[in-house]
């Protein structure tokens, strides 16, 4: 089962500069099936409760954004994973795109 996260009304930002996801060796990450090269975007999610950052993980082409944009994130899925005793939520998107901004009439 794959769990969703709902963007709809929440103000997603760039905050980092997106980087290559490595192993533990240092080696770009790729998609297991597709051999795509995988992406991490920290991002600042901001809504009527707060706001919070995330890393977001995408494959194949680099993420196009920049520090300071807005940005639309397409079906962002929460993965949450426990190791070592170790727990949290991974995050990862089909895709990461600026948000257009409304054109002034």
């Amino acid at each position: 089962m794959k769990l969703y996260v709902d963007t709809t009304g929440k103000q997603v930002t760039v905050s980092k500069q997106t980087e290559p996801k490595n192993d533990q060796n240092g080696n770009q990450r790729s998609e297991k099936n597709t051999g795509r090269l995988m992406w991490s975007t920290q991002v600042f999610v901001l809504d009527e409760t707060g706001g919070e950052v995330i890393t977001v993980t995408t494959a194949g082409e680099k993420p196009n954004v920049s520090v300071g944009q807005l940005v639309a994130v397409e079906q962002l899925e929460a993965i949450p994973w426990a190791t070592n005793g170790r727990n949290g939520v991974a995050f990862r998107a089909v895709s990461l795109k600026p948000l257009q901004a409304p054109s002034a009439k």
